[in-house]
């Protein structure tokens, strides 16, 4: 049976939780959400995980291409009896694009106009890591290595899984179509070839290394580029970067997951920066210019109003997170310092300033 073939019997939106019309950027959040938390590297020697994870995977590589998922609906919508109804009708398989050529895709195998296809490229896995950086790297971005161990192509064989000096040969029971037909009436349906698996090749002498499958796992440094203003928990998408396809498919995709370690001096909302500074009494009610750090180390000077409320933000523009699409400001909040102590001087300076300020009240009030 076929991948194809599977789809008369499994659900795709149901694995993955959502629904039949579900947009493409769903399909990718729903798909994403599971595969971390069935990833085989986050469940270790939970069988019931990793085939969850491969159905998950299997879903996903359909319901996520977009020419697939067409292909599918409609292979859905016909169900398994393929439209022939009671009275034994029969297709039509003279006109293009027919349902001769969706059942050919379907099972693999040809309609009169023959196409016999075996099993295709399969997509490689995805791969999830994390990436932990600091808040200024995450800020400016940053180019550094992965170290990753995952599986990858075979070094010894280079991917081909014979051993070296040797190479596959063309099955000889399908012919290197990797599917074998099997007439069934009108039409002719076609399941994979059990000498090759339906890869249309054996491998007479297996590569010592990868065992003939291609692939080995393995360390392996990935080169990555963290791009100005990554958040924390924001995933960063290398496309090719996964684990390598199989029978010519393409390979994976790696998912980096930035982890951001806080500042000790600022915080962030988006692309704003945020800060908080301390000033005396006699700044805030007086006004005064003060110094600002800013992220890029060169300090900028805010001026304050006479009466600046303890809490009061300003707002000092361009001095954000700056990225190629936009640049946010920094927003500097204003803490009033009160005194725990104070000089026998400083003590009369104030109890002078009660008298002015709170006696007139009182005296209004009486």
């Amino acid at each position: 049976m076929t991948a194809q073939r599977e789809w008369f019997e499994k659900d795709y939106y149901a694995i993955l939780g959502v629904s039949k019309d579900a947009s493409d950027k769903d399909i990718t959040k729903a798909y994403r959400r599971l595969a971390r938390q069935y990833h085989p590297d986050a469940n270790p020697g939970n069988a019931e995980a990793e085939e969850k994870f491969k159905q998950i995977s299997a879903a996903y590589d359909v319901v996520g291409d977009a020419s697939k998922r067409t292909e599918y609906d409609e292979v859905r919508r016909m169900g398994p009896s393929g439209g022939f109804g009671p009275g034994g009708g029969s297709f039509n398989f003279d006109g293009g694009d027919g349902l001769g050529d969706i059942l050919g895709q379907m099972f693999g195998g040809r309609g009169r106009r023959g196409g016999a296809s075996g099993v295709g490229p399969q997509r490689g896995g995805d791969i999830e890591a994390t990436l932990t950086l600091s808040f200024e790297d995450a800020a400016h971005g940053l180019t550094t290595s992965l170290h990753l161990t995952a599986d990858a192509q075979c070094t010894t064989c280079t991917g081909s899984g014979a051993r070296p000096g040797t190479s596959p040969k063309m099955c000889s029971a399908c012919g290197g179509r990797g599917s074998v037909a099997n007439n069934q009436g009108p039409f002719s349906l076609s399941s994979p070839c059990r000498s090759c698996a339906g890869k249309g090749t054996i491998i007479e002498y297996p590569c010592g290394t990868c065992r003939g499958s291609g692939v080995e796992r393995r360390p392996r440094e990935v080169h990555v580029r963290i791009p100005a203003g990554v958040d924390n928990g924001q995933r960063i998408r290398l496309k090719g970067r996964g684990t390598p396809g199989r029978n010519g498919g393409p390979a994976g995709d790696l998912f980096v997951e930035c982890l951001v370690t806080p500042h000790p001096v600022f915080s962030r909302e988006g692309l704003t920066l945020l800060t908080r500074i301390q000033v005396s009494f006699t700044e805030a009610v007086l006004g005064s210019t003060i110094t600002v750090p800013t992220l890029d180390h060169n300090d900028v000077t805010l001026r304050l109003k006479p009466g600046t409320q303890s809490g009061s933000r300003h707002r000092v523009k361009g001095k954000g997170i700056s990225t190629n699409k936009a640049t946010g400001d920094l927003i500097v909040s204003v803490d009033v310092a009160v005194p725990t102590q104070l000089t026998d001087e400083e003590r009369v300076a104030v109890e002078d300033l009660h008298k002015v300020l709170v006696n007139p009240r009182v005296k209004e009030k009486s």
